[in-house]
This record gives C-alpha cells, structure tokens and sequence, in this order.
C-alpha cells in the first residue's frame, strides 16, 4: 500500500501548490485593488501630520512599473515550489498560444497574465477541431480560467460581497481547502471501499473458512531409513559407512512412495479414497462421489508429504487425514510398501549374479568330467601302459643289443687275425653276431611301429599328454568357478538392503491442520499483494494515457 499512498501525497501537494498559486494571485488582487479602495485618510495625510520631507531625486536608471511587477511576481512563482514537469508544460502551452517566455517561470507569468492555466490537462476532444471552425476557448481574451482582476465599478446598491479584500481572500482560501479536503475524503472512501472489495472482504471468508467450516486433519509423522548389509563383503568401499552408499534407494523409495501405484494399493488395502469422501469432511477437502483415480492421486500428494535427508540418509513422512487411527494406519501401511520395495531393489541383481555362478560352476564340472573320461579311455586302450616308457624301454634294448653286436665283431675280427683260427670258436661268433642282429631287427621294426601310425604308441603318448593337459585346465575352471560362487554369495549377502523405522508413527490427539491464524494472513497477504499489482498496473496505464 506504500505506493498507493505516494501517489496520493503528490496529488496533495499538487492541489496544495495550486491553492497556493491562487492565494498568490489573490494577494495580486488585494495589492491591485488596494489603491482604489483605500480611505482618503491614507491618500491625504491629516492636516495635524507634519509633511514628510521630500526626497530628493536619485540619480541613474529607473525601472518600470511593469518591469518591477514582473520580477516581483517571477518571485512568487519561484516561491510555489513548482515541479520540472509542471514548467516543462506551461513552457509548451506558452508556446501553443503564441507567447515568447524568457525561461519557464516567465512562461508561468506570462499564461497567468492571459488568463490561462498552465497545468491544465489538455482535452483529447479540443485537439480534434474541424477546419476552419474556432472555438471560444481558441480566443486568449475570451479563455478565463483563474481569477481575474476586475475592475471595481462604483455600484449604486449595496453589495453583497465583503469589503474587505483580506476576508474575501481568506473566504476563498478557505472555500478551496474545504474542496480539497472533500476531494481527499472522496478518494479516501473510494480508496477504503476498493480495499474492502478486494482484500478484506477475501480475506473474511478465507478466515471463515479457516476457524469454521475447515475439518481438522491430523498429523502422524515417521521417520525411516535405508541400511547396507557391509558384514561378509571382501573390502568396503569408498562410500560403505555414509549415507550417500544408499541414496539412490531412498530416492527410489521416495518416488514410490508418492507414485500413483502406492496410492491404488493403499486404496485397495486400506481404503483411501473411502476415507476422503465421508460427509463429515468439509466440501473443499472432500473427494466427490466415486471419484477418479487423477482426482484421488491429486488429494493423495497434497496429504501425504515424504521429503529424504541427503546428509543425514532419512526419509521423513507425514501423513493427515480425518481421523488420528486412520492416519496411522495409512503411515504404517506405506511404511510396508516401502521396505517390500527395499527388498525388491537389489533382489533380481543378486539372484542372476548367484543364478549365473552355479551355472558357470556347473558347466566347469561337466567340462572336467568330459576330460577325465577321455583320459581313462585312453589310458584303457593302451592297456595301461605307458607309451612312453615302453618306447624307452625298447630303446634301452637297442642300445644294449647294438653294443653286443660290436663287441661280438671285434671277438670275430680278433679270431680270423690268427692264422690258425678254430672254427668252432668262428662259428660260435658269427652265429650269435647273427642272432643279435635278427633281434635288432625286430626290435627297430617294434620301434617303428610304436612311434609311427595312427596306432603307435607316440601316437599314443600325444593323445595321453593333451587329455592330461585339458584335464588339468578342467580343474583349474573348476576352481575358478567355485571362487566366483563364493565371491558371488558373498557380494549378494553385502548388497542386500534393510529398512529400519526409526520413529514409528503415533496417532496424534490434536489436530495439526489448518494453521487457522497462519492461512488468514497468508491470504490476506496474497490478496494484498494481488490488488496491489493490479492498481500499480491501472496507475501506470493511465499515466502513460493521459501524459
């Protein structure tokens, strides 16, 4: 209201410089009209007064009459305290009729002389003239708008006006103050009766709705959190022990909190929107009869506020209703949905991480089983025997034989350099260098078909030492297997979620809802606010209009 009541001010000032403006031209008259009304008592000295010694004259220039009255009244004019705007104006309505000012408060003098008001508002309608048509109002002799000097006339009857100029010039004064505290009163209803219409009026039936006919809602408020399991997990994180490892299961909680989905089941099991559409809650908080979900989900968020910590890990719920029992039936109720929730989070990661070990476990058992199958079945069609050793064994054999066969030679060699050898003796050697070489022979011809063919026994040997090296693999995945099903149960177990309440939801005795005294000034504040946008707008509008 603060720039209501500027604007005000300046009118007031406004009309009090125009007061003032006519009281100075009023003096004007009074100084004027002086002269002619005096007594001869203070034209003509008594005879019982000695005469005044006359002055004698002073040298140098004179000014005129005119010129004097002038600047006196130039004086006057500068006394009045008149705006820049206001001059601004006379200057251009000095100019409209023709005068040729000095500066603005010439301009003032110069108007009043004529008789023209300076800071009248100028009439869209007497800027629109046809042509060749003149008004009255056009003549600067026949446009009177402020008190004239008039002639004093010697009447023949009494008159009826006071003689005095001093009591006429305080009469009229006095008649212009009575206007202008008429026309503030005025202003002052109408300003009173806007008021009331618009702000105090709303702001009546707002506070009547308020202390009368609102239902009382109560409150029950609870408070809850969302924990991490960290016992059995491998090395704790850089997050483990603070609030922000489980925000964004609060902030998923939250938003299922207040989803459409947790209002239709806190409907179903509790009755929700049976609740709001009794008899005995007011028709504003009241849902109609069979109401829509859209309608139901509207008064749903507006009942039940959750809001989540970050800094603490809390998510804080409140809930009002009609009743106490049933507010702390719907609290205890989300409070359910909401750790199912907490349960459900994590629950699909940690059963496909188990889901997916055991079945990596078991592939790494089938493999192993499949290797060592192939091992035994090999070592089964080589009679259990060694391939290698018995290539060996026949090499060894070789070896020995070879080194017979030499040495039987040399004895062969060292009998035929006699002269003489004994034949039996030569026979007996060259009989068992042959025996040892047909032996050889087949001992070479068992070599190579042992390390030769399909069948050999290098063949064999290769075929052991690949299945011996899968199956070594077979075990090494099967271990590797068993440490990620560990590993796996392990992370499910430090991944799992708890919701702990930490303060359970009490019916309430008193209601909470409305905050009588805070909603009434709440809303006068707004209507305020809103009447006082609108005029400050009007003001500016018309402003712009009318300059």
């Amino acid at each position: 209201m603060k720039p209501k009541a500027k604007k005000f001010r300046i009118r007031r000032s406004s009309e009090a410089q125009e007061a003032t403006a006519d009281a100075g031209l009023l003096v004007n008259e009074a100084r004027t009209a002086r002269p002619s009304a005096a007594s001869p008592s203070e034209t003509h000295p008594k005879p019982s007064e000695p005469a005044a010694p006359q002055q004698p004259p002073m040298a140098g220039q004179v000014s005129s009459a005119a010129q004097v009255a002038g600047e006196t009244d130039m004086d006057a004019i500068r006394k009045e305290g008149l705006t820049g705007r206001q001059l601004r104006m006379a200057r251009r309505v000095a100019q409209k009729h023709g005068l040729a000012p000095t500066s603005d408060f010439d301009a003032v003098r110069l108007l009043r002389v004529k008789g023209i008001d300076p800071f009248q508002r100028t009439n869209m309608l007497e800027l629109v003239k046809p042509e060749g048509t003149e008004t009255v109002a056009d003549k600067p002799e026949a446009r009177v708008q402020l008190p004239q000097t008039m002639e004093l006339k010697k009447e023949q009857l009494p008159s009826t006006e006071l003689a005095n100029p001093a009591e006429r010039r305080a009469n009229e004064i006095m008649k212009i103050q009575r206007e202008l505290a008429g026309r503030r009163r005025k202003k002052q209803l109408l300003l009173l009766s806007r008021l009331t219409a618009f702000v105090f009026l709303p702001t009546l039936l707002a506070g009547y709705y308020f202390y009368a006919v609102a239902t009382p809602m109560f409150s029950t408020k609870s408070e809850f959190l969302i924990l991490k399991n960290d016992g059995g997990g491998a090395t704790p994180g850089f997050l483990a022990g603070s609030p922000f490892a489980t925000a964004q299961d609060a902030i998923a909680v939250q938003s299922y909190l207040q989803s459409k989905d947790a209002m239709l089941r806190l409907d179903s099991d509790v009755g929700f929107k049976s609740h709001f559409t009794a008899e005995d809650i007011d028709p504003i908080q009241r849902l109609t009869e069979n109401p829509s979900n859209e309608e139901a989900y509207k008064l749903y968020k507006r009942h039940v506020e959750i809001g989540f910590d970050p800094t603490e890990g809390v998510i804080r719920m409140e809930i009002m209703a009609a009743d106490p029992q049933v507010a702390t039936e719907f609290s205890e109720a989300l409070i359910g949905y909401a750790e199912e929730r907490v349960d459900n989070l994590s629950l699909r990661k940690r059963s496909n991480a188990v889901s997916d070990a055991d079945q990596g476990l078991l592939d790494a058992e089938v493999s192993r089983r499949a290797a060592l199958e192939k091992l035994v079945r090999l070592q089964q069609d080589t009679n259990a025997v060694d391939p290698d050793a018995q290539i060996a064994s026949l090499r060894a054999q070789i070896n020995t034989y070879e080194l017979q066969i030499q040495e039987k030679r040399l004895q062969l060699a060292a009998l035929l350099d006699n002269p003489r050898p004994n034949k039996a003796k030569v026979d007996g050697a060259s009989g068992d260098i042959g025996r040892l070489e047909a032996l050889l022979v087949q001992l070479n011809s068992r070599m190579v078909s042992a390390t030769t063919g399909e069948n050999s026994l290098a063949e064999k040997a290769a075929q052991i030492k690949l299945a011996q090296a899968d199956l070594a693999t077979r075990d090494l995945m099967l271990q590797t297997a068993l440490q990620t099903l560990e590993q796996a149960r392990r992370d499910a177990s430090s991944q799992a979620r708890y919701l702990t309440t930490s303060v359970k939801p009490v019916a309430s005795e008193d209601p909470s809802y409305p905050r009588k005294f805070e909603n009434t000034v709440l809303a006068f504040l707004i209507f305020g606010g809103i009447y006082l946008m609108i005029s400050l707008t009007a003001s500016i509008l018309r402003e712009q209009v009318s300059s």
